[in-house]
């Protein structure tokens, strides 16, 4: 929700048009999950699966759009005439993008939230520091959003892995992506603003 909301707050000229067109298909996706399984993620469908996959792939395509059109403003010199909106727009791509790469790897270590809970997958996509010291957490142990937006925020910020390393290749890439638009966001972000500040 926090993702949708993000995509609403941005320029007219950052997103696709209309402006809620993508953002009322996004909630749209949303209240269909949540109606299907409204306490825990615990039912095994390849229609819930296929819709919560769509809906991330929805924000992820709004926020590349934003993300590319943003750049391309301060690249041409379009954008970016105060400090303010700029670091506003920036950060709320930055936002976005943190959130729907944590939802992607959520959704997509060994499987999905409700393939981990029942273990049918033994080998993991990412490794978390309890697996290698499971003696530092419960017994049954098991990672949840909060270790994915972990995961998330430390690739956007360090732009590498820190204690969660990425083992399938799917993972590596996906941290590479991240990385690179967290990155030239950031960069073209904050250089414009300097500039703009002096």
């Amino acid at each position: 929700m926090t993702a949708i909301g993000l995509q609403l707050v941005l320029p007219d000229r950052l997103v696709f048009r209309p402006h809620y067109v993508l953002p009322a298909l996004e909630v749209a996706l949303l209240l269909g999950l949540v109606a299907s399984n409204p306490r825990r993620i615990d039912k095994e469908s390849t229609l819930l699966r296929a819709a919560s996959m769509a809906l991330i792939a929805v924000i992820s395509v709004a926020n590349a759009g934003s993300a590319g059109r943003l750049v391309h403003e301060l690249v041409n010199g379009t954008a970016g005439q105060s400090a303010g909106p700029l670091l506003s727009n920036g950060a709320a791509i930055w936002v976005t993008n943190l959130l729907v790469f944590a939802l992607w790897y959520w959704e997509l270590d060994r499987g999905g939230p409700v393939r981990r809970s029942l273990g049918v997958s033994q080998y993991p996509d990412f490794q978390f520091t309890q697996m290698t010291s499971p003696e530092l957490a419960h017994p049954h142990w098991e990672p949840m959003f909060a270790d994915y937006l972990y995961l998330s925020f430390t690739n956007a910020t360090a732009f590498s892995p820190t204690d969660v390393l990425p083992l399938s290749r799917w993972a590596k890439l996906t941290m590479m992506i991240q990385s690179a638009v967290s990155l030239v966001t950031i960069a073209l972000v904050i250089a414009r603003a300097v500039n703009i500040l002096k």
